[in-house]
């Protein structure tokens, strides 16, 4: 007779989050995590699935689910899971993620970190709470749901393929180009902060080992564009797209960065205003630009991925931006176009909503590759 999942208490479990942020994710085979271990093992396929790995997804999984913005973004520096911070020192990490924050070293020891550690651990509980593992063969169990899906929308009476990324973008591998909402003068954010283009930069960006910059690659080659265009100081038609390299990104098999110019910046504001046919206009150029592009590289290009342009800051809801998107995709998918197109998001309640999207109107497979049913 199967004994019953005691329950993890919240104290042990921020103990051992507290311990992985000291350690960092490449600590964690030196690391006893019991308490974390023991809901790998319950949640992981056929209940054996332990060890640092499996451990890191589960940390990851929670980390995303506390919503975005700048405490996810703090958790992720914290523990060492934001991209380029693995093996950063703990008091790198720390003094990072209280930049988010915009406070003290010591502030954001004393109050900031144990929030943020507190909310992280709020959904490992949550996770241990879900159901027990699925059957054998039936995929990922609850709590640790798959990363990626391929829908396979029905366009123009054939079959295209729709892989969705549910994860944050510097964990792509392998896609040439990935797509980036820019403001109309392409100046990109902080690199501390937790927006797509800001974390684009900030995975791209060459550092010493204390994480400390030593080239700033996409900002550098992005304000390259602009000058050659005469943009300093100078607004670009909004659906405008740039193109740069990845920077380090090059490493995970990035090749190109497309800067879509969606977002027009409110006169003395820190707000955006981005208009749905705006992003409808600013796929489409992507789409042009890599079709320009792609013979001129070598391999050709052939994937691209894009996010969900204008939610967030830029005040779209998801189903705004993807139904905003989605026509410049379908044109491209209709015509045979040969790309490889990837949705990247961050949540797995986003993914949800793309997934019913297409499916309402009869445009996916009630199958979902990745996701059980």
């Amino acid at each position: 007779m199967a004994h019953p999942f005691p329950s993890p208490e919240h104290g042990a479990v921020l103990a051992e989050v507290r311990m992985v942020r000291r350690a960092g994710i490449v600590g964690l085979r030196s690391l006893s995590t019991p308490e974390l271990s023991r809901i790998v093992e319950r949640g992981g396929p056929g209940g054996t699935a332990t060890g640092p790995a499996t451990v890191e997804q589960l940390l990851r999984t929670a980390v995303e689910g506390v919503g975005g913005g700048t405490l996810q973004t703090a958790a992720e520096y914290s523990l060492g899971l934001a991209g380029g911070t693995r093996d950063w020192p703990a008091a790198d990490r720390r003094r990072r993620a209280a930049q988010v924050y915009g406070v003290s070293v010591e502030r954001f020891r004393k109050y900031h970190e144990l929030m943020v550690l507190g909310q992280v651990t709020e959904r490992i509980l949550l996770i241990a709470a879900g159901p027990t593992a699925p059957a054998s063969g039936q995929g990922p169990a609850a709590g640790l749901a798959a990363s990626h899906r391929a829908l396979r929308p029905l366009v123009h009476g054939r079959r295209a393929v729709l892989m969705t990324h549910i994860h944050s973008v510097d964990l792509l591998r392998d896609i040439d180009v990935v797509v980036s909402p820019s403001n109309t003068y392409f100046e990109l954010p902080a690199p501390f902060k937790s927006s797509v283009a800001a974390t684009l930069r900030r995975a791209g960006a060459r550092k010493d080992p204390t994480g400390g910059l030593v080239e700033d690659h996409v900002h550098d080659e992005l304000r390259g564009w602009a000058a050659r265009h005469g943009m300093p100081g100078r607004a670009a038609l909004p659906g405008t797209v740039a193109a740069t390299s990845a920077g380090v990104l090059g490493e995970q098999g990035i090749r190109r960065i497309y800067h879509a110019a969606v977002a027009v910046p409110r006169t003395d504001s820190n707000d955006y205003d981005v208009r749905p046919a705006v992003v409808t206009r600013a796929v489409a150029a992507a789409f042009a630009l890599l079709a320009r592009e792609s013979a001129g590289q070598d391999p050709p290009l052939r994937s691209t991925c894009l996010p969900l342009l204008g939610a967030g800051r830029g005040g779209l809801s998801p189903r705004e931006s993807f139904g905003a998107l989605w026509p410049a995709v379908e044109a491209e998918l209709a015509r045979g176009a040969p790309w490889e197109v990837h949705l990247v998001v961050r949540r797995h309640a986003v993914a949800d909503l793309v997934e019913r999207l297409l499916t309402a109107t009869g445009g996916a497979d009630a199958a979902v590759e990745g996701r059980p049913r």
